[in-house]
């Protein structure tokens, strides 16, 4: 695991996880469009555009997948010691690659997009995990993609955010 010297404390991870299909793309970009209006400039990264160049001939086996994961989390951390917030648009199907970066980043969320799978698939062809998806045990705010526009699922990150400390 990547250690870093944290320069600037008030910056912060979150981590959208949840199978594929299933809005986190959606609500990321709802949420740095909120953060941007209160004045919060975030690096999104996100696994579909990170995952070339980082694994240039991606296999999507488990060890590729481990290994993509990992670097994910450790780009996000290096990010968020020079000061500045990431938002993480990365299923990490092991639950243990969000509990790493959990463990790698003080001021840390992690959100779950929960979708059924009629709701995730409407108008989409089926996608189809090498890995089982690991749920979070015990995310820091779960957001129902069938009972919740991304407006108001993002207004309520913004609010957990505030509980924190991590926004005013």
């Amino acid at each position: 695991m990547l250690t870093v010297e944290f320069k600037n404390h008030n910056a912060f991870g979150i981590w959208v996880t949840s199978l594929p299909a299933s809005g986190k793309s959606t609500l990321t970009l709802t949420l740095k469009e909120q953060l941007r209006a209160r004045g919060v400039d975030v690096a999104v990264l996100e696994s579909d555009t990170l995952r070339k160049p980082l694994t240039p001939n991606p296999s999507y086996d488990e060890e590729e997948r481990n290994t993509f994961d990992q670097q994910i989390a450790d780009v996000g951390a290096l990010l968020i010691a020079q000061g500045v917030p990431v938002i993480f648009d990365a299923t990490a199907n092991g639950r243990a690659h969000r509990d790493r970066a959990r463990k790698q980043i003080a001021r840390f969320v992690e959100i779950y997009v929960d979708c059924p799978p009629p709701a995730r698939m409407a108008g989409r062809k089926t996608l189809e995990l090498q890995d089982a998806y690991e749920p979070p045990e015990t995310p820091d705010l779960v957001v129902n993609c069938e009972d919740e526009n991304p407006e108001a699922a993002a207004r309520r990150v913004l609010a957990l955010l505030e509980e924190k400390g991590y926004i005013r």
